[in-house]
């Protein structure tokens, strides 16, 4: 006798299939979708409540560019000084443009999550259905037979560290800017590490409840806090503008400064960092990917217009910024300040009100919480996605989606916990939390340098690949982007593991002991 639909839950595509009922719903998507993921082996189990708008605005709120620029400008002021920060900057945007071009033709022709279908190999792992392998394989399966299980394992293990890393380090930086604000305010508050910490778990906390009990509402959020994130854009901008003290143009466009290497140019590509982290996490959207409609269309477009976008506030609003930041050699570098943070002393400099700046840095730190609570979502997806091929330890406890809530409510409360333990390292040493830091920054450089990497192989040798939607990633422009992509990312990959100061500037606090730990994790 034929099983009859689920009438408790949505219907899955296995279910609906088998009824002949492939049709457009909320949890299953377009015809599409449905097809993009029996392609996989996949059943639906997460509701599809995004669409393209919506995850621009995901995926925008995800990398807070423009505001997480200010914060991480102290790494390339002294290392490169102004002109420095504003052409790494522009360097960055534009080999970010080729990476994600990159991972979003990968996500076109996958309709779903990089690392969501790729066979492991590993004892208990749940195979693709044969007929797929016969075909264009996905993620790691562009990359040479024998070695897809191997790469498939450490580009999700990669992955995965990256992604956790990431929420901790977003929401340490909400944290410690919200001290900065209070020795902005209460001179006699003493700066205590323990005090961010508590901060930490308060952001992480807030991300964990509204991503369990909030998450239908994400998409309308999005976009609320996309409107925000526009609005405190220019509530910044204006003012920096019309009331800071601008430096001529000469010396903000050609004045760099060599922070002790003995070349300009390598002290540059060290702060290279700076034009790193505002400009990560556009791929986030394809972690989401299972909750996206029409993903396979939706997605690269998701992926590169949040880069465009985010890439162009943070190149404006850097450069207003490098005008009123004062002037190194003379001894005015605003980045002499008790508060931590050079921005926000910058801003109390140009309105001269504590009132003022403190409206204009609560902007940016609002932000910042909430690029918290949306990377946790990504996280816990990407969590959970790894698990569900049976990637991780405690596999089936990951991957387990909430009948109630349709939502990997364990992978959620997984990442809240692993983000509390981890920001405990900072009441011991804030130089050891960010070497953390460092070390998922170098993950996710070198997960994406192995997708691309297989990506391109695949054009070079003339494998097949499946029809594609997305133009930039054909032809001879496809490859050269690649190409492109596969050239930049090697150096951020090396000058992530540069220590800040030379010799003998560079003492043992100040060394950058992310290599040890990238190697021993590795």
């Amino acid at each position: 006798m034929e099983k009859p639909l689920s009438t408790t839950n949505a219907p899955t595509v296995v279910e609906l299939i088998s009824h002949g009922e492939a049709v457009v719903t909320d949890k299953v998507g377009t015809e599409a979708d449905i097809h993009d993921m029996l392609r996989m082996g996949k059943v639906q189990q997460m509701q599809r409540i995004f669409n393209l708008f919506p995850m621009v605005s995901f995926s925008i709120i995800l990398m807070a560019s423009w505001e997480i620029a200010l914060g991480a400008s102290v790494i390339s002021i002294f290392n490169g000084g102004v002109a420095g920060t504003l052409y790494i900057y522009i360097v960055c945007w534009i080999g970010f443009l080729a990476v994600y071009s990159s991972m979003a033709e990968m996500g076109e022709q996958q309709g779903t999550d990089f690392w969501r279908s790729i066979p492991l190999g590993i004892p208990n792992c749940h195979e693709m259905p044969a007929s797929n392998h016969a075909k264009t394989k996905q993620v790691s399966e562009f990359a040479p037979q024998q070695y897809q299980k191997i790469l498939s394992y450490f580009v999700g293990w990669l992955s995965t560290l990256g992604w956790q890393i990431a929420v901790i380090s977003t929401a340490f930086q909400a944290g410690v800017q919200i001290q900065g604000l209070l020795v902005l305010n209460y001179p006699d508050y003493v700066f205590e590490r323990w005090h961010g910490t508590l901060l930490v778990i308060a952001v992480v906390s807030f991300g964990c409840l509204f991503n369990v009990f909030l998450a239908k509402q994400l998409p309308f959020m999005e976009v609320l806090f996309l409107i925000f994130h526009i609005c405190g854009f220019f509530c910044v901008l204006i003012p920096l503008l019309v009331l800071g003290k601008k430096s001529p143009s000469k010396e903000v466009w050609t004045m760099f400064f060599d922070g002790g290497w003995d070349n300009q140019g390598v002290s540059t590509l060290v702060g290279i960092l700076f034009g790193v982290i505002p400009l990560l996490g556009a791929d986030a959207a394809a972690h989401m990917a299972e909750e996206l409609t029409d993903a396979s269309y939706t997605l690269p477009r998701a992926m590169m217009y949040s880069t465009l976008a985010n890439g162009g506030l943070g190149l404006a609003m850097m450069i207003a910024y490098c005008y009123v930041v004062g002037d190194f050699l003379k001894g005015t570098l605003a980045y002499s300040t008790p508060t931590g943070f050079g921005y926000i002393q910058v801003f109390f400099n140009v309105t001269g009100s504590h009132a003022g700046a403190s409206a204009m840095c609560a902007v940016v730190i609002i932000v910042i919480i909430f690029c918290s609570t949306t990377m946790m979502a990504t996280t816990s997806r990407q969590l959970f996605a790894f698990a569900r091929d049976r990637g991780m330890p405690f596999s089936s406890w990951l991957a387990h989606v909430n009948p109630r809530f349709q939502l990997p409510i364990n992978a959620i409360v997984f990442s809240f916990f692993f983000s509390a333990l981890l920001s405990l390292i900072n009441i011991g040493s804030t130089v050891a939390f960010n070497i953390i830091n460092s070390v998922g920054t170098v993950a996710l450089m070198l997960s994406y340098m192995i997708c691309i990497s297989c990506l391109l192989w695949r054009k070079l040798t003339k494998q097949p690949l499946l029809p594609s939607k997305y133009p930039p990633g054909q032809g001879w422009f496809g490859i050269a982007t690649n190409v492109f992509a596969l050239c930049f990312l090697p150096i951020v990959f090396i000058f992530s593991f540069f220590p800040p100061y030379p010799e003998p500037a560079l003492t043992l606090p100040w060394m950058n002991f992310a290599v040890v730990i990238f190697g021993n994790i590795g």
